[in-house]
């Protein structure tokens, strides 16, 4: 990463996302455009606000949603202590943005393609739907356990076909897997391309059935990261051969018979 990827932006809004009419559970993000010179779905930043000063020294990583050239979005869940004062930025504030950083999701315009998205991890499927060249190819699947107006899935299906499911009790869950297992089935057989991201038990069931249809599968870790460039070693893990490697910068994409979660 050079010098030009890390840049000290502007906040242009802190917009509540579902029930709330303050920041809270989820909230969009939107900051001024860092002056990349591109970015691709898949991709992440660490942003870090400068009013931090020596409190919280390290980063936070989300996926980027969508940049337009004017304007970097990101879709946040509020989890804890960073990201319940980042919810509480208000436009003017600094932030210290860098990346993009990582790899992308794979692209295959002509082929069935299915999005597998665990709550949060619709996020950078907002941007995969937006650069899509071919949307009527993409089948979205959201799980989730809060309400459907909490996620940016209205919008999504505006574009693609879009299929929900809450998680709320154990019959939920039952009902969820079976249904992952359907769909992984069906691209299995039409050679299809499946893409994963949310909680790592989600992307273990992908996996699994994944690995047992003999799918082509991706999954994008979520694993904590302090620095994003593979200095601190904090978000290794393991990848099919058992070598332990940076999830900042050899993923956060992998194939799924290429990591082990």
């Amino acid at each position: 990463m050079s010098l030009r990827n890390c840049r000290i932006v502007k906040v242009l809004e802190v917009s509540p996302v579902g029930q709330s009419n303050s920041a809270g559970d989820f909230f969009e993000l939107k900051l001024e455009y860092p002056d990349w010179d591109g970015w691709k779905p898949g991709q992440f930043v660490m942003i870090r606000p400068t009013n931090w000063e020596l409190d919280m020294l390290w980063g936070r990583p989300f996926s980027i949603c969508s940049a337009d050239g004017t304007s970097l979005t990101l879709f946040i869940q509020s989890v804890g202590r960073g990201t319940s004062r980042i919810a509480k930025l208000v436009p003017g504030d600094e932030v210290t943005v860098w990346g993009p950083l990582g790899n992308n999701l794979a692209v295959e315009p002509d082929t069935p393609t299915l999005l597998l998205a665990g709550g949060i991890g619709i996020a950078p499927f907002c941007g995969y739907v937006e650069q899509h060249s071919a949307p009527e190819n993409l089948k979205l699947f959201l799980a989730h356990r809060l309400p459907l107006e909490c996620y940016p899935y209205e919008a999504l299906c505006g574009k693609v076909d879009g299929q929900s499911m809450i998680d709320r009790k154990p019959e939920d869950l039952k009902a969820i897997i079976a249904t992952l297992k359907d769909l992984i089935r069906e691209y299995a057989e039409q050679d299809g391309l499946i893409l994963c991201c949310g909680p790592t038990p989600f992307m273990k069931t992908v996996q699994t059935f994944a690995n047992e249809f003999g799918a082509r599968a991706q999954v994008s870790l979520e694993n904590r990261m302090a620095c994003g460039v593979g200095a601190c070693l904090g978000c290794v893990t393991k990848d099919g051969e058992g070598h332990h490697v940076q999830v900042c910068t050899r993923g956060p994409v992998f194939w799924t018979d290429k990591v082990e979660l």
